[in-house]
């Protein structure tokens, strides 16, 4: 891949497309193609067609997907599986008749099973059954696996797989209801300590540009209070208190969203499908996407702490163990992604303090939630 070459970047504006395209710019690459949702449906067969016909990108990053919390996963089934199936189908068949030389397509983790052992190595996919709530999605991004798979064993076509692990970083979403648990609990520590020190200012900012359920900016303050107190954030006997679902004992792996970027341009320009299926010692080729992560995870519980210090939130945290855990431990194993030649460096502690620098930014800029 040259600085050069013709570069599509679909999904541009989520965080992983996003941070694929900010890392693509800072590398010197300067024929990038993106399209919003609006100039190009992936869904339609037809836009897609005439996309690649007319654009005849060299190299596609597929980023692009219906993404959404467990509530959203579980109530549109149907969204999830179709609009997931259909869009990475369109991009990979079109970029195979449209001869495009590499194709690096992107999924997560959720595609292994529930109850699968850990430390999770790619061989463990279709080992067991896969978490109930998110099924659909999953299935949709194991059928592109698959299908980069086979597409490559019949038509010699150069198309490869990533599954990074659970994502944070600029572009996130911070909205309460939808939010995934490490921006939930960056912005529901800023809202107490906001609360804790009176500053209804900082409150009222943060609320016209992230509205929780209708409640705004132009909310009265029993409405606001009252909000808080529903997603766990809550005045009791002096003191502010934010409440955590579970034990706080399950433990997760997180990684900046930017050295996952790094990741997948390194795999786009240095590695190739032939190059993974060399390194399988069998007649059968399967299993060739490749997980991307730090290979370290960290107790939900010892998150909060971590996050509740570089807040600078001095309240209290409560672990409503009436509420599940879910899975225990979930860290992916790492060594195919190190073997080819690269590594995570950034921190959690020091990737937590630069997510804090976004969202402080996010919260004086209401253009960006636009």
């Amino acid at each position: 891949m040259q600085r050069d070459s013709k570069i599509y970047v679909a999904g541009h504006r989520g965080l992983v497309g996003s941070a694929i395209l900010n890392n693509l710019k800072i590398k010197g690459y300067t024929n990038i193609v993106t399209r919003t949702h609006e100039e190009l449906d992936l869904i339609s067969c037809e836009e897609v067609a005439n996309f690649f016909m007319e654009e005849r990108p060299e190299y596609v990053f597929l980023a692009a997907a219906k993404v959404g919390g467990i509530v959203a996963n579980n109530t549109y089934r149907g969204d999830f599986i179709y609009q997931n199936l259909m869009i990475q189908t369109n991009v990979i068949h079109h970029s195979y008749l449209n001869k495009v030389k590499k194709l690096l397509f992107l999924g997560s983790t959720c595609i292994y099973p529930k109850n699968c052992p850990q430390p999770i190595k790619e061989d463990y996919l279709l080992t067991g059954k896969l978490e109930y709530t998110n099924e659909p999605y999953a299935i949709a991004k194991i059928a592109g696996i698959r299908m980069c798979e086979s597409y490559n064993l019949q038509y010699a076509t150069n198309f490869i797989a990533a599954m990074p692990t659970n994502l944070y970083g600029p572009k996130d979403n911070f909205d309460l209801e939808k939010s995934h648990v490490l921006p939930a609990l960056l912005r529901k520590m800023h809202l107490g300590k906001a609360l804790e020190t009176g500053n209804w200012e900082d409150i009222r900012s943060n609320l016209s540009i992230m509205p929780i359920e209708g409640v705004n900016a132009n909310s009265d303050k029993r409405a606001i209070l009252d909000i808080f107190r529903k997603y766990g954030i809550e005045a009791k006997n002096g003191k502010v208190q934010i409440e955590i679902w579970g034990s706080g004992r399950p433990m997760r792996e997180f990684l900046w969203s930017e050295e996952m970027a790094d990741a997948c341009v390194f795999l786009m320009k240095e590695i190739d499908f032939e190059d993974i299926k060399r390194e399988i010692n069998s007649a059968e080729i399967r299993d060739t996407h490749i997980n991307i992560g730090t290979g370290k995870d960290i107790s939900i519980k010892d998150l909060a702490y971590l996050i509740k210090e570089r807040v600078g939130f001095e309240g209290e945290l409560f672990f409503n163990t009436n509420k599940a855990d879910g899975t225990l431990k979930k860290v992916t194993e790492i060594s195919k992604l190190q073997k080819l030649g690269w590594n995570s460096s950034i921190s959690l502690e020091e990737g937590i303090a630069k997510f804090y620098v976004e969202f402080l930014k996010i919260s004086s800029a209401s253009e960006i939630w636009k």
